[in-house]
């Protein structure tokens, strides 16, 4: 009932918060309220509403919730506590003062550390600034706040700060057969084209079939292969993170682009290119393809795109080890520089607006790397990556 109650008033838009409410189920739990409803009333009214003009909407959700109930022991039994909540007790907040004291260790110096905490820490902890714990400032751990730091047993992004992530994450795959919400997006892609004919022969040839006709004097009918777009393309889509935020609009291009291009291979990587990429995100960790593999098995005329938010750690691109994930032994940089001496005709597709580039160092890192072939994921960048890939 006391969750139900909870619930009740974030619905009725009071701005209470957990950790109101693990107040009051503190002051329960030592008797500061006796067992009438009018005690506990005035008690959850003091924990929960901290402005008068939220009073009436209190009033009107505490009279539906525990209407009838005579005694508060009716109630008490059910005041149990979500597994979930209490992983987020005391997440860190901190003022953006407070945020702009705290210094980044540096990667060599985080990984040290790391090591460091891993070899002394005995137990959990909880609100410091030194060992793997929660809803502190400390580089390790989840829940809290640091400049730079490896995320350890947190579920998802919240300020993404992280470093490094060592947790197992799932991601789910594109859908390729999603309805596109417009057709400009293929309009655009159109304009990568190389027509040949090839195949087999299935295609009435109507000037030689009257050619043969007229000479021959009878019926004879000529086939030749169909006119297809014999552009053949690779395609790399970073997948998971902040690209969740991007997800339709991607898929839309993927749709598209399985529809225009007939000779298409695409692969999934996460943040920056590795020695591993993978073709469906819930065997990724199982079911991998060697990157060199992937250039020694499709020939340089293939056009590379690459699609992306470029929006990481620099140590993911510029480090050994400095992937989010994973102890890669080459830095992302030297496979991005791989792909572009293989494939001269690269580009990278960014979903996140042109305006806000300057904002992220690692986007720009990227944009070098390609010599400038970032293009933004808008029609009119599509239009521009089509033409730079046609040259």
């Amino acid at each position: 009932m006391f969750l139900t109650f909870f619930a009740a008033l974030k619905d009725a838009q009071v701005p209470v918060t957990l950790r109101e409410y693990l107040t009051l189920m503190e002051a329960l739990d030592r008797n500061v309220a006796d067992a009438s409803v009018e005690d506990f009333y005035f008690l959850a009214r003091t924990c929960l509403v901290k402005d008068e003009r939220n009073l009436d909407r209190f009033d009107r959700v505490f009279g539906a919730t525990f209407k009838g109930l005579e005694t508060l022991s009716q109630a008490l039994d059910k005041a149990e506590i979500p597994a979930e909540w209490l992983k987020k007790l005391a997440e860190k907040y901190l003022t953006e003062e407070e945020r702009r004291k705290l210094e980044a260790l540096g990667w060599d110096k985080l990984m040290e550390t790391l090591r460091e905490r891993l070899r002394e820490q005995k137990g959990r902890h909880q609100g410091g600034s030194k060992w793997i714990g929660t809803a502190g400032t400390s580089p390790f751990g989840a829940y809290g706040y640091n400049p730079e730091g490896v995320r350890i047993g947190q579920e998802g992004n919240r300020n993404f700060r992280a470093v490094k992530v060592w947790d197992k994450r799932e991601f789910k795959d594109l859908d390729g057969e999603v309805e596109l919400g417009t057709r400009n997006i293929k309009i655009a892609l159109r304009r990568l084209r190389k027509f040949a004919r090839t195949g087999a022969a299935e295609e009435l040839d109507l000037d030689t079939t009257i050619k043969g006709t007229a000479e021959k004097g009878y019926l004879d009918i000529r086939l030749r292969p169909e006119r297809r777009n014999a552009v053949k393309v690779l395609l790399f889509f970073d997948i998971g993170g902040s690209m969740d935020w991007h997800i339709k609009l991607v898929e839309e291009l993927f749709s598209a682009a399985k529809a225009e291009f007939k000779h298409m291979e695409h692969f999934y990587f996460h943040n920056c290119l590795y020695e591993h990429v993978w073709k469906e995100n819930r065997r990724r960790h199982t079911d991998r393809t060697a990157t060199f593999d992937v250039l020694h098995t499709y020939p340089h005329d293939y056009k590379v795109i690459f699609v992306g938010d470029a929006s990481m750690s620099p140590y993911e691109i510029a480090m050994a080890g400095g992937s989010v994930e994973h102890m890669n032994e080459e830095a992302g940089q030297i496979w991005l520089e791989r792909v572009t001496r293989t494939y001269p005709h690269a580009v990278w597709l960014n979903p996140v607006p042109r305006e806000q580039w300057a904002y992220t160092h690692s986007i720009g890192m990227i944009s070098e790397l390609l010599a400038g072939r970032m293009f933004p994921l808008t029609l009119e960048g599509l239009e521009g990556a089509m033409r730079e890939l046609a040259h």
